[in-house]
């Protein structure tokens, strides 16, 4: 070995490192020391595997916890953004009700303030026609149901 550890060769290290340690048959320090530093790559290598998996698995985790979290964001947003549109609109249109019941009270005001000008004129026009042009006299009877109107008017 070169101390350079393969997968290909983790089995074969793996199974002699373990028969050798077994066996406490070390014929030399070196082959001692050697076998050590293979034991411990596999070691290294293994404990590094399990630490990635739980990384990975973790990582994963965490994204599907975020994936989760934003969607439930997303849908309160969407939810303040219904309502708040829904009160906006509500508000909208009281306003425009408001506006129409005070455009309304306004030209119902000058109407009215219109036919009492009209009426207030219509009046002075019929006293002073009355008082300058004639008199208007005239009886009536009913007779069998019918009417007999006698009108004369008298130009003065």
């Amino acid at each position: 070995m070169t101390g350079e550890w393969t997968p290909k060769t983790k089995a074969m290290d793996a199974q002699t490192v373990s028969t050798a340690l077994s066996e406490e048959n070390c014929l030399a320090d070196e082959q001692c020391a050697k076998l050590e530093k293979t034991a411990i790559k596999i070691q290294s290598w293994w404990r590094g595997n399990v630490v990635r998996r739980t990384l990975l698995h973790a990582a994963l985790g965490a994204w599907v916890i975020q994936c989760w979290w934003r969607s439930v964001q997303t849908k309160l947003l969407k939810q303040r953004r219904c309502l708040a549109l829904k009160l906006y609109t509500c508000q909208e249109w009281a306003v425009v009700k408001m506006q129409a019941y005070v455009r309304m009270w306004q030209t119902r005001r000058r109407f009215l303030q219109a036919r009492q000008a009209a009426c207030v004129i219509q009046s002075h026009w019929r006293w002073r026609a009355s008082q300058t042009r004639g008199v208007i006299r005239g009886h009536y009877e009913v007779k069998a149901r019918r009417l007999e109107l006698d009108i004369e008017i008298l130009m003065t």
